[in-house]
């Protein structure tokens, strides 16, 4: 084979992984896994710690949404989070949903919780059972109070 022969077939073989590889990305990104569009569903949290918009949503492991925005509500001083919920997973309007962090410091997601009711949450219902995030600093620092604050009075406690 000439040069010029294999130079084309090297070519052609970069054109199609790199239309292989955007190909992948692409559907890795999908947010959604039915044909239906989203349903969105309203929450509040007193601390969502490092939750960020484009999250997931999971349920028993299984991403069934994302955060579709997040914004302060200068009423309740409170984070406003927005859940777009893939429709072919339909959640009892007694759902709990919870900020938990994948492993000790991996990202974090809301965590969905059924509920046993009957009705079904709709698009613009608000999730009104929630469990903010469990800030790993604050956890240190009581920890700390406490271990200092237990230290000094063992140590009064000992002399006569």
């Amino acid at each position: 084979m000439s040069r010029k022969t294999i130079d084309l077939w090297v070519g052609i073989f970069a054109v199609l992984g790199i239309a292989a590889i955007f190909f992948l990305s692409l559907r890795v990104s999908t947010v959604q896994t039915s044909s239906g569009a989203p349903y969105t569903v309203y929450t509040w949290f007193d601390n969502i710690g490092g939750l960020k918009v484009r999250a997931p949503v999971k349920s028993s492991g299984v991403v069934v949404g994302r955060v579709a925005g997040i914004r302060l509500d200068t009423q309740k001083y409170r984070a406003e989070v927005t859940l777009a919920i893939d429709p072919a997973y339909p959640f009892p309007r007694d759902t709990v949903a919870a900020i938990l962090t994948s492993g000790l410091l991996g990202e974090q997601y809301v965590g969905l919780n059924p509920g046993g009711e009957d009705d079904m949450l709709a698009s613009g219902d608000t999730i009104t059972m929630t469990q903010s995030a469990v800030v790993l600093e604050n956890l240190i620092s009581q920890f700390l109070y406490n271990s200092a604050a237990n230290g000094s009075g063992d140590k009064s406690s000992s002399q006569p």
